[in-house]
């Protein structure tokens, strides 16, 4: 029985984390907790965010995804799939890392939800002030 040999990768989005396990096959596949893409993410735009290393690096026929997702809200996962699978994808293939860096997928996009401040309604949100 041949091993398959498999390329991991994490990436990051807000609170979301996505763990991918990646390998070479006939037919492409990407399976998000045990579903595809498809059913995971429900909307096309979102599947899109989460395939599109795939499609800008040329790899989509390549490779069989298998991705762990958690926290955060489905944007958010979403983003991080993209993350962890353009991670992958340099390791499985080092040319391709100029091409995913120009498109600005292998940059962990650092914004994060401020935190809330005493006193305050939100994180800067102050309650309607009144002079008398």
């Amino acid at each position: 029985m041949a091993s398959t040999t498999y390329i991991t990768a994490v990436g990051r989005r807000k609170t979301a984390i996505a763990s991918v396990r990646m390998s070479k096959a006939a037919k492409s596949s990407v399976m998000v907790n045990g579903k595809t893409a498809k059913e995971y993410f429900k909307t096309d735009l979102r599947t899109k965010v989460a395939e599109e290393a795939l499609v800008i690096a040329e790899s989509a026929e390549n490779y069989a995804v298998v991705a762990h997702v958690e926290g955060g809200g489905i944007a958010g996962q979403a983003d991080a799939l993209r993350h962890a699978i353009s991670r992958a994808i340099t390791k499985a293939e080092p040319k391709t890392r100029t091409v995913l860096k120009a498109a600005g997928l292998m940059k962990r996009d650092p914004r994060a939800k401020e935190r809330k401040k005493p006193g305050l309604v939100k994180a800067r949100k102050a309650k309607q002030w009144s002079k008398r």
